[in-house]
């Protein structure tokens, strides 16, 4: 697919400021997206939308296919005339600057509790209409994503692989008597699901009106405690038993000498492909729908996958084991047409990574953090940009651009004091820098380039340091939680960012 020249801003919507503990789809949401129109950036790239669980991370989801119920807006359920505005006052004080996860979900959840009790009892009847329409719209997923939920509630939120045998194994006697017992809190799953793609239809229209593009996400794997693999363990290297055989991962890189041990099952690509990939073209299918373009996460997984015997504790000790993903792909552009995918290539790349890459016209990522640990012949420099790629100043993986220049050793990589040193004197020299206002030197040196996309994390128009910071790879706390004050969205940054985005053409 041939992308504009052009350029966005990466925030996330929990990262969006709200008094109510964690960014929504409110008013601040709407106000982001003017704040792009007045920067002239056509991207809004978010991460994965889904229902977050233990960790908080939206990489690791209870559903493929389900949103996350905790960006819904309470001032837009008063809107809708789910909520009362009386119910928003005893709103706590959240600290600003970092959501709370936990005080978040004890005050929002009574809160959407209380808008599905009032759904419940309207007698509007386009909304009971609009509702039973987005239920048989996707019926595909939500079915058995909301009794997976409801389970979860019942069983005290354990994994499904410590429910009981008959319940976990998928035993229909046990099914059918769950949806009989459970039929009132998946029905509450479902009006939270409606909620969800409600405003974020609503968020996305304004966006697109607006000219403003949504880039989203979709992680390459899936979560083990998922409705996805609860209800498709055939899809999935799986023990009789439902558990995994083998884990996703990747091996020692920049970020750990150990490697990354991520847990999530590995797909029986053989089985996929025996069924014509219906499990992807499905999640693909729902994706479009969520997102104008997808950046398609770990891409090299692909081509090989990582496989870790589910019992190791690091990922030292895997293998790559191939992955038949043009024929993946070939079988999603025949379903679903082209495909506006970015490739997110990092990590160890092969021939065989940037062959399938190439093969369907996906750009590729270049991220100038990585950009000054070589020579002159370092792909992440600027100068050895391609056309057909996608430019960063950092992801939402790396450190703030103003945390990695004040980083030191042991700080969220392998690097030492010497390595440190010697990035630093190259990227101050390279940038012509001084180092006053390195952010921006970043988002210059990236707008300028020939890559046909370029994005920023909001953190770096920001001049944010470490403490933004929104993930730390191998990591498994103190994640997530980074959120703009309100203010941050400002005319005088809107105006500094329109500046270089007409200089150089985006």
């Amino acid at each position: 697919m041939n992308f504009p020249r052009a350029a966005g801003i990466l925030l996330h919507p929990t990262s969006l400021p709200s008094a109510f503990g964690i960014g929504d789809f409110g008013a601040e949401a709407f106000q982001f997206v003017d704040f792009l129109v007045s920067a002239r950036q056509t991207y809004w790239q978010v991460l994965p939308l889904g229902q977050t669980g233990y960790g908080d991370s939206p990489y690791q989801c209870f559903s493929a296919f389900a949103g996350n119920i905790y960006l819904i807006s309470p001032e837009k359920l008063v809107d809708d005339g789910f909520l009362s505005g009386d119910d928003l006052q005893n709103a706590p004080e959240f600290p600003a600057g970092r959501v709370d996860f936990g005080a978040m979900i004890d005050f929002k959840l009574p809160l959407l509790k209380k808008a599905f009790d009032n759904f419940r009892q309207t007698s509007d009847q386009n909304i009971i209409d609009e509702f039973h329409d987005f239920c048989r719209e996707n019926n595909f997923w939500l079915e058995d994503y909301a009794l997976f939920r409801a389970i979860k509630f019942d069983q005290d939120q354990k994994s499904w692989q410590e429910w009981d045998e008959d319940l976990k194994l998928r035993r229909p006697e046990a099914l059918e008597k769950a949806r009989a017992e459970l039929d009132d809190e998946s029905f509450a799953q479902k009006f939270y699901q409606f909620a969800f793609f409600r405003q974020w239809s609503q968020l996305k229209n304004y966006a697109n009106e607006k000219g403003v593009k949504i880039v989203g996400d979709v992680p390459i794997f899936v979560a083990l405690d998922s409705s996805d693999v609860w209800c498709n363990p055939q899809e999935f290297k799986l023990n009789a038993d439902g558990s995994p055989q083998v884990v996703a991962g990747v091996p020692p890189d920049y970020f750990s000498a150990t490697g990354q041990l991520w847990g999530n099952p590995i797909y029986d690509w053989n089985r996929m492909r025996e069924n014509n990939f219906s499990w992807w073209t499905a999640r693909i299918y729902a994706t479009l729908r969520l997102f104008d373009i997808v950046r398609v996460d770990h891409f090299r997984g692909f081509a090989a996958a990582w496989e870790v015997p589910a019992t190791d504790e690091t990922a030292e000790r895997g293998a790559w084991v191939n992955v038949p993903g043009k024929e993946l792909f070939q079988s999603l552009k025949n379903s679903l047409g082209e495909l506006p995918f970015w490739a997110e290539d990092l990590g160890v790349i092969t021939p065989d990574v940037e062959e399938l890459r190439d093969s369907f016209g996906f750009p590729g990522m270049r991220i100038l953090q990585f950009a000054f640990g070589g020579d002159a012949k370092n792909i992440d420099l600027p100068h050895n940009y391609i056309n057909n790629s996608v430019a960063y100043t950092g992801t939402h993986d790396n450190d703030t651009t103003v945390g990695w220049f004040n980083s030191g050793a042991g700080s969220g990589s392998t690097r030492d004091d010497s390595q440190i040193k010697k990035e630093h004197d190259f990227c101050l020299s390279y940038l012509d820098s001084n180092g006053e206002e390195i952010h921006w030197d970043f988002i210059r040196a990236v707008w300028s380039s020939v890559a046909k996309s370029a994005v920023a994390p909001m953190q770096d128009l920001l001049g944010l340091g470490n403490d933004a910071r929104m993930n730390l790879p191998a990591s498994t706390s103190g994640n997530w939680y980074w959120q703009c004050k309100t203010g941050d969205f400002s005319d005088e940054i809107a105006e500094r960012l329109r500046k270089w985005t007409e200089i150089y053409g985006r």
